[in-house]
């Protein structure tokens, strides 16, 4: 088994609930390497002590009792920001754009306004942003990077029914030399990095003279 496997398996049979001496048995690695690899996965002493009592069953029981109660306890503050934030209004979605492409849209590309991002949500919500402001889907350009190992056709399929662009409006992607199925934590990156641009001078000022403005707001709330 190679080092990043090995790594990753570590990271199940701690997900599991494994001491590091079970993983570092299991895995014939050392205690230093098994340290470093798990060092932000530590057990709490509720778990450490279910641990010390050799049932499986009783371990099971109190993780599944501890994703309940932390269900429970996401849910109650998920209605909370629900209610604080409400609907968004047309100035709201404008300034939440605004701000989303100050931190993460381009702002060295000549008159060119691209954002890059691995979540869908983020992207189609910029896409969304863009339409609010006049700029329809079918002037937009898209480009996907991916891992070597990643399959083209069927990602360039969802991004184009997610984001709802043609398909004929992507251009041809940017292929890694690196294999997803290399990377420990995969993320959102299972669907690739995808770059949505506009080219337009006139936006493009536009938007920069936009986050110009929001530097200079006095935020003394």
């Amino acid at each position: 088994m190679a080092l990043p496997e090995k790594r990753e398996k570590a990271i199940q049979l701690r997900r599991q609930g494994l001491p590091y001496s079970a993983i570092r048995e299991k895995l014939g690695v050392s205690k230093s390497t098994i340290s470093l690899w798990l060092r932000d996965m530590p057990l709490s002493r509720v778990e450490i002590n279910q641990l010390r009592a050799h049932s499986p069953k009783r371990i099971e029981r109190f993780r599944q009792a501890m994703r309940a109660k932390k269900d429970a306890r996401r849910t109650i503050v998920f209605q909370k920001i629900a209610r604080d934030v409400g609907k968004f209004s047309k100035r709201d979605t404008f300034i939440a754009g605004l701000f989303l492409y100050w931190g993460e849209g381009t702002k060295t590309a000549e008159y060119t306004t691209s954002l890059t991002n691995t979540d869908p949500s983020i992207v189609r919500f910029y896409i969304e942003w863009l339409e609010s402001l006049g700029v329809e889907r079918g002037v937009l350009k898209v480009k996907l990077h991916l891992y070597a190992d990643q399959d083209v056709k069927k990602l360039t399929r969802f991004w184009s029914d997610t984001l709802k662009i043609n398909s004929t409006n992507f251009n041809k992607p940017y292929i890694k030399e690196s294999l997803l199925s290399g990377k420990t934590y995969k993320g959102m990156f299972s669907y690739g990095t995808c770059v949505v641009s506009y080219h337009n001078r006139d936006f493009y000022e536009y938007v920069m003279e936009g986050i110009k403005y929001l530097r200079g707001i006095n935020t003394d709330f």
